[in-house]
């Protein structure tokens, strides 16, 4: 394939290469290595704190810090947290009735509000981080403009880093000051990331999520009559969806051959996820929703050293709000015909910008 600046690479599509390649210790994550297949992106050596553009052994030292706050026990913990918020948040639409946008009302707030609590973010300032990550995300923004974006998001939690520094909070920022081990420029850089990260993709996901299973009334009616098969079904929407649609992207440090292909030092490779995850040598009839699938392997998250570090976070948030949603509104559905709807396809992550959806109002459970 050929880069914005000209430079030829390679497109992993499969299944298997692609899980080779994102485990393969001698392709680099590095930024100032890569060509990214997207207009912008800087190449200048990652900032601190900015882990996932790293290798080890320095991504390592950050993974293993931050695993430590980020842990599934503390994601499970927060789960009775999440059902309130997300009910709280259905209370909200029932008081507004129908129909709305679902991605304003229920998909955005949720994962928003969760990834502020967790790192002790206050959610009043939701507009700004939200209007700078969406710039940050943009495929159409112009260098400069992500990187105002970014720079005023920095200044932000830098800001906030000083604050919590002399008064810490039971969050994450805090937990990882009260750890000694990182500056506040490296504080600074991972509040970013993990802020950045972890309202914008679930999101995305709730709302597609919502959308595909109303797409698909067989398989929306399987699971309104079978809750227990939510955990399933969120492995199955993550597959299905994919929404991180434009990388990663690594660069090979030297001569490696991935299922018989010879990729040279050098040489950029980025991964489809999307393809990936519905390679039919892996998934039999890949572009079917079925709920009930085995997606054991699926790389939604990534793979290898990279793999999502919020990943049982967004599982969470996921089957919790969906669950909800379907039991509270059990005849939810589109308010305007699917053709109409207006899908995010100029960001880093695909969604849907707006999703009517409508329902009778006084039949909630």
């Amino acid at each position: 394939m050929a880069y914005p600046d000209g430079h030829l690479g390679w497109l992993v599509t499969g299944h298997a290469a692609a899980r080779a390649v994102l485990a393969h210790p001698d392709f680099s994550a590095r930024s100032e290595l890569q060509r990214r297949p997207i207009g912008y992106g800087s190449r200048e050596p990652a900032g601190p704190g900015i882990f996932i553009n790293l290798d080890v052994p320095e991504h390592t030292r950050y993974r293993r810090l931050i695993t430590g706050q980020f842990t599934v026990r503390r994601m499970r913990e927060l789960e009775p947290r999440i059902e309130e918020i997300t009910a709280g948040r259905l209370d909200a639409m029932e008081r507004l009735g129908p129909p709305l946008d679902l991605v304003e009302s229920f998909a955005l707030p949720i994962p928003s509000l969760v990834i502020c609590e967790l790192l002790g973010v206050p959610y009043r300032d939701r507009e700004r981080f939200q209007r700078d990550t969406a710039v940050i995300a943009s495929l159409d923004a112009s260098a400069e403009h992500a990187g105002a974006a970014t720079a005023d998001i920095a200044r932000y939690l830098h800001e906030l880093v000083l604050r919590k520094r002399s008064k810490p909070a039971d969050d994450l920022i805090s937990g990882l000051i009260e750890g000694g081990e990182l500056t506040d420029e490296e504080l600074t850089g991972v509040a970013v990331m993990l802020l950045i990260a972890g309202h914008e993709t679930t999101a995305g996901m709730l709302s597609l999520g919502t959308l595909a299973l109303l797409s698909n009334p067989d398989q929306l009616d399987r699971l309104r009559a079978d809750p227990s098969l939510i955990d399933g079904a969120v492995e199955e929407l993550l597959r299905y969806l994919s929404i991180v649609h434009l990388g990663p992207t690594r660069t090979a440090l030297k001569d490696i051959e991935v299922h018989g292909v010879r990729i040279a030092a050098g040489e950029t490779v980025t991964i489809s996820l999307p393809a990936a995850n519905r390679d039919p040598v892996r998934f039999p009839d890949p572009d079917e929703l079925r709920l009930t699938r085995t997606t054991s392997g699926h790389v939604a998250f990534g793979h290898g050293i990279h793999q999502c570090i919020g990943q049982q976070l967004a599982r969470v948030e996921l089957r919790v709000a969906l669950n909800a949603l379907l039991r509270r509104l059990p005849t939810l559905r589109l308010a305007v015909a699917q053709e109409d709807i207006e899908f995010r396809t100029d960001s880093i992550t695909y969604g849907v910008r707006r999703l009517p959806v409508t329902w009778h109002p006084g039949e909630a459970v």
